[in-house]
């Protein structure tokens, strides 16, 4: 019985040689274990855990691809694949994680705090919004974003969402018309650039401008909340540099808010714009508690932090246990 099997090993063996040149590619996993594969290109194996691999095809990245690792995160169950591009672009890496690990811990505080309304202040093309769906949230979605072209994107982007709704206009303290920089992508502001912002981004040499509706948040929640039978909504803004006025536009109905999103500025890119310590002050002030802060931008040479995308949440409105 045992020459039979050693037999039969052999016959594998040599079996998996011959396959290469049919054009069938034999990638070694484990003893025991081979994957097969008809395709041409090279596929890359990397171990994931006990009886676990995950296999990818090289294509131009076959160096780095083959010199990937899986990092386990913790007792999460969760894994971290890596390879050598990854690891030589720190920055790169931490940035790219922090905005999932964002995305995934603002998802987690909309469903522990059953928040059932999301402003997304500044939506630019719906982004936000999309990652939110892509996340599970199921709520309603009330985007504002001024700029007409950007707004046309926004509204595409919407049109089969019937619980996203749209509204061309900025937020801000006052009811009034203004005018805003356009012409910087997503970074269009009613601020103008500060000396900082100036050296570090070509963009701010040139503006174009277009005036635009502002309008005051408590002005407008009546009518965005409107069919909600118990409104919990969250605050989101991303209004460069902007923030705390929209923020004060909110006047007392800020305190219906469970939660909120704020782009805080270590270094400020733009004129007359709050720090971080002013903007936290003001949020903390108002009844909000820090529950994540995830590096947005950073300096290549130098590492420091430009701006945190700020998560807070107003504790008395957890549910209780």
């Amino acid at each position: 019985m045992s020459d039979r099997a050693g037999g039969m090993q052999t016959f594998y063996r040599r079996l998996l040689r011959l396959m290469p040149r049919i054009g069938v590619q034999v990638s070694d996993i484990a003893p025991g274990t081979a994957l097969v594969s008809r395709s041409a290109t090279p596929l890359t194996v990397t171990g994931a855990g006990k009886g676990t691999w995950i296999v990818r095809r090289a294509k131009d990245g076959a160096a780095d691809h083959a010199d990937a690792s899986a990092v386990r995160l913790g007792g999460t169950g969760a894994l971290l694949l890596m390879d050598g591009a990854a690891r030589r672009d720190e920055r790169k890496l931490q940035l790219a994680a922090a905005e999932y690990l964002c995305a995934q811990h603002v998802a987690a505080m909309l469903a522990l705090y059953d928040a059932n309304c999301v402003f997304d202040v500044g939506a630019n093309s719906g982004q936000y919004a999309r990652r939110l769906r892509r996340l599970g949230y199921t709520g309603r979605i009330v985007s504002f974003e001024p700029t007409s072209e950007t707004f046309a994107e926004l509204e595409r982007a919407a049109a089969q969402d019937p619980d996203w709704h749209v509204y061309r206009c900025g937020l801000g303290r006052a009811e009034t018309t203004a005018e805003i920089h356009t012409g910087w992508k997503t970074m269009n502001s009613l601020l103008g650039p500060s000396d900082y912002g100036r050296d570090r981004y070509s963009r701010f040499g040139t503006s174009d401008t277009e005036e635009i509706r502002v309008r005051r948040l408590d002005e407008v929640m009546d009518e965005a909340l409107e069919g909600l039978a118990d409104p919990r909504p969250y605050l989101k803004m991303d209004t460069q540099g902007y923030d705390l006025e929209v923020f004060a536009g909110a006047g007392r109905r800020i305190e219906e808010f469970v939660g909120m999103q704020s782009e805080v500025a270590v270094l400020r890119l733009y004129e007359g714009s709050p720090g971080m310590g002013e903007a936290v002050a003001t949020y903390e002030a108002a009844g909000f508690g820090i529950t994540g802060m995830y590096p947005v931008t950073r300096e290549a040479t130098t590492g420091r932090v430009i701006e945190f995308d700020c998560v807070l949440m107003r504790a008395d409105a957890a549910p209780k246990p």
